[in-house]
């Protein structure tokens, strides 16, 4: 597949968690070597980065924007509009209970991203969506012992349940209950989030070698 075509099964829709971005409230792990602003920027860059590879894998119809914090941001409405995706507040609950209950909400398979993992690629996000053919579950692992990436059809909200968020067990507990739960799983590659100074640096240097 190109990776330029929107070449994705129209069927499959991809969803991307983001927090509105204002400072003081975002990319806080990346201060006091920034401030709140130059944080916030970071944010907002890798966001704009995100849907842009997003729109390039996935029909923008197939393409929808989950705010937290301030769902109604004007940052994240004229993104949204820019892209001609759509545009929803998350759902309450605790980090498993927003994402269970944006993917029940579609109506065929999808997967979940944050906006914060630069390594992530139009053919990369195709792979993902082509490994739904065979399998129940999709996942990338992250390099911290979370995930970049989870997505399959209507995943049981047992997956999500009881996990330790932002601990470094999120990825291998999930697997293994997915095992438990009997999913056929895939994990295509293994990917590394922005959340440090040390990871701001290797987003940079990676930058500047693409």
């Amino acid at each position: 597949m190109s990776a330029e075509s929107n070449a994705v099964a129209p069927s499959t829709t991809l969803l991307i968690f983001a927090k509105a971005p204002i400072p003081g409230k975002v990319k806080t792990r990346l201060m006091p070597s920034l401030d709140a602003e130059q944080a916030r920027d970071v944010h907002v860059a890798l966001l704009e980065r995100t849907l842009e590879i997003a729109c390039r894998a996935f029909p923008a119809t197939h393409v929808q924007l989950w705010a937290g914090l301030e769902p109604a941001h004007p940052t994240l409405e004229a993104l949204t509009e820019r892209h001609g995706i759509m545009h929803h507040a998350q759902p309450p609950g605790d980090l498993g209970q927003r994402m269970h209950t944006a993917l029940a909400a579609q109506s065929g398979p999808a997967l979940l991203i944050g906006s914060d993992c630069p390594v992530l690629t139009p053919m990369l996000l195709e792979r993902c969506a082509q490994a739904l053919d065979d399998h129940d579950l999709v996942l990338l692992p992250a390099e911290d012992g979370g995930y970049g990436l989870i997505g399959g059809h209507r995943l049981p909200q047992r997956l999500f349940a009881d996990i330790p968020w932002g601990g470094s067990e999120v990825a291998a507990r999930t697997l293994a209950r997915a095992k438990g739960l009997g999913l056929r799983v895939a994990c295509l590659d293994t990917v590394w989030d922005v959340d440090t100074p040390h990871d701001l640096e290797r987003w940079r240097a990676l930058d500047a070698t693409t």
